[in-house]
């Protein structure tokens, strides 16, 4: 990985991403790569830092056409990341027609919506993530109404992808992202603290 490591990737996005969402939305993709590295027994740091840059460029560059996410790959091969990091990357953004022929991409592309989508179930709950049960998170799913721009398609696909139960899938997404409540702001009290 990196010499640099997380600390530097951290760096790097915070310079290139001002939005205080878009931040977190990389926090949650990275709690839930490490906790995916965990199981698999892969590179934790190496899933971590893909998982935390994988939208380093979209708030500067959103065009599909032209930007996202292209110029944070340049970026990241210019800084010496990893082919391995940068091929994940690009597979996350299905326009680009990138196949997902490694582990390391085929867990980016299931958890990246999926984390977003599980956020937004907890910032509806006055408990936040705290209790959150895999049920109610499979009941919003049904609902097109709820996190409208959440690609259903995209996260049913990356579980096939990835060969994992959805159920299963989707528990570990929670709990990676329980654990990392506050820096997310998904604890009962910033919800509360937010609502008022």
């Amino acid at each position: 990985m990196n010499a640099a490591g997380r600390e530097a990737a951290w760096e790097l996005l915070c310079e290139w991403t001002p939005s205080d969402s878009l931040r977190k939305h990389a926090l949650a993709v990275e709690a839930s790569m490490r906790a995916y590295a965990r199981i698999e027994g892969e590179n934790e740091e190496q899933y971590a830092i893909t998982g935390l840059l994988h939208d380093l460029d979209y708030e500067r560059h959103p065009d599909p056409e032209t930007g996202h996410p292209r110029i944070g790959m340049d970026e990241l091969r210019r800084r010496g990341y990893p082919e391995e990091v940068i091929d994940a990357i690009a597979g996350h953004a299905d326009y680009l027609g990138v196949p997902r022929e490694t582990m390391l991409a085929r867990t980016l592309y299931a958890v990246d919506e999926l984390s977003g989508f599980v956020m937004a179930c907890a910032l509806v709950r006055p408990t936040g993530i705290e209790g959150m049960k895999v049920k109610s998170v499979r009941k919003k799913l049904k609902q097109p109404s709820f996190a409208a721009k959440v690609d259903r398609e995209q996260i049913a696909r990356g579980i096939a992808e990835l060969g994992v139960d959805e159920g299963e899938h989707i528990g570990i997404v929670i709990a990676a992202l329980a654990e990392n409540a506050e820096p997310l702001g998904l604890t009962a009290a910033q919800i509360e603290a937010a609502g008022s």
